[in-house]
């Protein structure tokens, strides 16, 4: 199962959106202005070594919603130089390394575990949920060694990648301007 994440009551300089306007714009798939950067719903995961914060937004911008999971660390992970966000000062934990989650081990493991497994997002300490997600389970194959996985970065539905059937994906349920939204998220191939 995902277990409980961690939430603490706490104050982060620059926010999380704050951070994200600095980075989106340079990424290939974000079409949008950094200026109207809205948060729409999020979900976690848990590092089961407790280390590593694993969380996952998703954030609107000139009408398209955008899928960016992030982890956060205590140290720098050298061998994810290149998926580094930035900075933020947490309250209680100090300086956060946030990184691009796609380039982070930890999160790439929990994400294929969780989708092997058929199991969804952590439960959280304090506050609600904005939005559910649900591995679909997969049934084990001789080539496992082969897999691939693919995140959806853009969700208007178009881009879900490829025609051929996945192994496995992770899809996700919330509910954004009152209407309940419902879209492949990363698929395992």
């Amino acid at each position: 199962m995902s277990g409980t994440a961690e939430i603490h009551e706490a104050t982060l300089t620059p926010t999380k959106l704050e951070l994200l306007a600095g980075w989106l714009p340079a990424q290939e798939w974000f079409v949008g202005d950094a200026d109207d950067l809205t948060r729409v719903a999020s979900y976690r995961f848990v590092d089961p070594d407790g280390e590593v914060g694993i969380e996952t937004i998703l954030v609107r911008s000139a009408g398209v919603t955008y899928q960016v999971p992030l982890t956060y660390r205590a140290e720098p992970l050298d061998e994810a130089a290149d998926s580094l966000i930035g900075t933020m000062e947490h309250s209680t934990l100090g300086t956060r390394y946030t990184y691009d989650a796609v380039g982070d081990p930890v999160y790439m493991v929990e994400l294929m575990r969780v989708i092997h497994e058929g199991d969804n997002e952590a439960d959280l300490s304090r506050g609600e949920k904005t939005m559910t997600v649900q591995g679909s389970g997969i049934v084990p194959v001789s080539n496992a060694a082969g897999e691939s996985m693919r995140i959806v970065r853009v969700l208007d539905g178009q881009h879900v990648p490829g025609t051929r059937v996945p192994l496995g994906t992770l899809e996700g349920t919330w509910t954004q301007d009152g209407v309940e939204q419902q879209q492949v998220l990363a698929v395992l191939r």
